[in-house]
């Protein structure tokens, strides 16, 4: 699929209305159905449906046979061009077992955005440490490495930066004050797996390590919960490997207090047919992404920069002048699904209340909030239906404008 030119879009007759909806899943998985269904029928027979407690991936023998998520580990460490991969249970509790793994704690500081999932910042409060805010590139959405660089304290234990929407964040100031005051910059990659960043760099080997989601909707999404710790550094993903279960050894010996972190093994026999498919749907993505910026690049809407290395898990963009609410009930008439991430900057949210915070304290993160709507994206997207899309939303902006005039 090409990027059709914005006369194009203008030559288009009036179709019947084509429904878009924000995911279809099953059409997604159609063409690997019976892949999929073959890899779980193969965890149904082997009777191994958790990983063992063991800190250590472990070579298989004649008689056991290389476990799916140490299968998975494996093939993800290598298609994402990193040393280790440590699969979890959700890509909340990467986050987590990340952060434990650099023993952040009480008292200690971790720089972040307020512009994100809740999962970011939960994670470093649920270890007794602050949540240190700071705001966002208004181009990107993503933290401001500047000021971020220039928030780094005595107290400062990580710096946790968001790949926000599928796109790399900038980090060039951030990652050499990191390495100036010897602390650690982590990634929060969970909507960026693949993605690529100004410099060149993966997601997930920017910095010390990196947190992956494989929620149903990410783009490689599994059938339920589950997530990734990438990194090159062998420390740490032996500590998280130890984390993961309950900081056992060896079973009933536990060396340092963890969780309940496994990737289940049919979680992980599932993703592994649809890892290799993953720069195929990487591709589509961006080419649904171009579509959009050249047919609507001429609305009165804030479109996303474009960015060779994005992996496009969202097409976000913003709207002004307070319509937001009513062009995405416009689409809704049309049958096209939109959603709002995050309409609550996480300074704001009664959670972190205790943080002192109060509106006008981050400002771009307050009106990123208040403007960003995501239209439909997903890599079984049509044609006709992209062109629906661009319609519904170019008819808005035309009964707008002759409206006020």
């Amino acid at each position: 699929m090409k990027p059709v030119a914005l006369d194009v879009w203008a030559r288009r007759r009036v179709v019947p209305r084509v429904a878009v909806p924000a995911q279809d899943l099953l059409l997604h998985h159609a063409p690997i159905a019976g892949d999929l269904q073959a890899a779980a029928l193969r965890v149904l027979a082997s009777g191994r449906y958790i990983l063992p407690a063991s800190p250590s991936p472990s070579a298989p023998s004649s008689s056991s046979p290389l476990s799916e998520v140490r299968a998975f580990e494996d093939e993800a460490a290598h298609a994402l061009g990193v040393a280790h991969a440590v699969g979890v249970s959700s890509g909340t509790d990467a986050l987590l077992a990340m952060l434990m793994a650099a023993r952040v704690g009480a008292g200690d500081e971790v720089i972040t955005t307020p512009f994100s999932f809740i999962a970011s910042a939960a994670a470093i409060a649920r270890l007794g440490a602050r949540p240190v805010f700071v705001d966002i590139d208004p181009a990107t959405l993503t933290l401001d490495p500047e000021k971020a660089a220039a928030r780094i304290g005595p107290r400062t234990k990580a710096v946790l930066i968001v790949h926000l929407f599928g796109r790399a964040a900038r980090t060039e100031a951030l990652a050499s004050a990191c390495v100036a005051r010897h602390i650690p910059l982590f990634e929060d990659a969970a909507q960026a797996i693949g993605a690529v960043d100004p410099a060149g760099r993966r997601a997930g080997t920017i910095g010390s390590a990196a947190a992956l989601s494989f929620f149903p909707t990410k783009n490689l999404g599994g059938f339920g919960d589950g997530g990734m710790v990438i990194t090159d550094d062998p420390a740490l993903a032996a500590a998280v490997r130890l984390l993961r279960t309950h900081g056992a050894t060896a079973k009933f010996h536990h060396t340092t207090i963890g969780g309940n972190f496994r990737l289940d093994e049919l979680q992980a026999a599932l993703l592994r047919v649809k890892l290799p498919h993953l720069s195929a749907w990487t591709q589509a993505r961006r080419r649904v992404a171009a579509s959009y910026l050249e047919a609507l690049r001429d609305l009165p809407l804030g479109l996303p920069p474009a960015d060779a290395g994005c992996v496009w898990n969202q097409f976000v963009v913003r709207t002004p002048d307070g319509c937001r609410d009513d062009l995405a009930a416009h689409l809704a008439d049309q049958g096209i699904s939109t959603a709002v991430y995050y309409p609550i900057p996480l300074h704001l949210q009664p959670c972190f209340a205790a943080l002192g915070h109060r509106p006008g304290d981050f400002p771009v993160a307050e009106q990123a909030a208040s403007e960003v709507l995501a239209l439909p994206l997903y890599p079984e997207l049509t044609d006709d239906q992209i062109g629906a899309v661009v319609d519904a939303v170019r008819g808005f902006f035309a009964r707008v404008r002759f409206s006020a005039s």
